[in-house]
């Protein structure tokens, strides 16, 4: 999809709190996704694409297809929710698309990655694109994990109770207010998915509830349950 891409849709604007601006693209083809709101994976010591990059270090990842391609949903991919992990370069993009037309107003949802992303592509969907990330995997909506208590800064979109655990976590010696964080009521990276979220200078305190389903990081110092 060209130049396009590169750029997820309101990157300019993708740090700016809900309530105001925000970079999101819903399923109505408004604005959704930013290089702030970028997923990155959980810092325990593990990242890469063979293992999970939150605690369960045995995890061998069950690749659904590869991170370079476009997609047709229904025939190349199944509905459903995905994930891609380890990806260290920033270069990492995918979008969900109604046609295939490869216009702007084909877009449902896109995102620049930096370590992990989930994604949920939904039966409507016709097309998902990914440029520059590691193989996705499909993700057991009922799988558990060893969820930990503290998580880098660019730990990006992890899943709460899997990857990340409920509780009140800080980050401290935010410097340039390129510290963004989102709770998230699913992956399909829409306006209504944001319960929360704030760009941050300083100390940064949230508390992430159980009933959660993610919470992204980008551009904050590492976190730590209090």
């Amino acid at each position: 999809m060209g130049m396009k891409s590169k750029i997820a849709l309101g990157a300019v604007v993708g740090i700016v709190v809900i309530g105001a601006v925000s970079a999101n693209s819903g399923d109505d083809g408004s604005s959704n996704s930013s290089d702030k709101g970028s997923s990155a994976s959980a810092d325990n010591g593990t990242s890469g694409k063979k293992k999970s990059d939150t605690g369960d270090k045995a995890e061998e990842k069950k690749v659904a297809f590869g991170g370079d391609g476009d997609f047709e949903v229904g025939s190349d991919i199944k509905p459903g929710t995905y994930r891609t992990t380890g990806n260290t370069d920033g270069m990492c993009y995918w979008e969900r698309a109604k046609d295939a037309s490869g216009e702007m107003d084909s877009l449902l949802a896109n995102d620049n990655v930096t370590g992990t992303s989930y994604v949920t592509v939904k039966g409507t969907d016709k097309l998902f694109s990914s440029s520059d990330c590691n193989d996705w995997e499909a993700v057991d909506e009922k799988a558990k994990g060893s969820p930990a208590t503290k998580m880098s800064g660019d730990a990006g979109m992890l899943k709460v109770g899997v990857d990340i655990a409920p509780g009140t976590y800080k980050s401290s010696g935010n410097t340039d207010d390129a510290c963004y964080w989102e709770r998230a009521k699913d992956a399909d990276h829409s306006i209504d998915s944001i319960i929360a979220n704030n760009n941050v200078s300083g100390t940064a305190v949230v508390t992430i509830a159980a009933s959660d389903a993610y919470f992204k990081t980008s551009g904050c110092q590492g976190w730590k349950k209090s």
